[in-house]
């Protein structure tokens, strides 16, 4: 179960392997900003709570956009985090920077 936390709201959905978190959260209509799916704007970025080890590694476009501190404290862009089994179980807060 992917349990996604915006402002106001949680939202939860079953957990596709091969999906990212943005789509997912869109899927599940959560609420969740996003701009650009590429990993350049950071509209989608995001602090995981719980289950980082079931998400494929940080990308190239995380690692160009996030600062080596965000990443360690557990921030991804949602639209590149992907996630790794159906069983996964992961608990995630929308965090943009504005």
């Amino acid at each position: 179960m992917i349990k996604l936390q915006g402002r106001s709201r949680l939202t939860e959905t079953p957990a596709v392997k091969g999906a990212t978190l943005l789509e997912l959260a869109l899927q599940a209509k959560a609420e969740w900003g996003s701009s650009c799916r590429r990993g350049t704007c950071a509209r989608c970025r995001c602090l995981i709570g719980s289950g980082m080890d079931q998400l494929e590694p940080v990308t190239d476009a995380e690692w160009d956009r996030l600062e080596p501190e965000e990443l360690e404290q557990g921030y991804r862009l949602s639209c590149q985090a992907v996630v790794r089994s159906d069983d996964a179980d992961i608990d995630v807060r929308h965090k943009p920077y504005f």
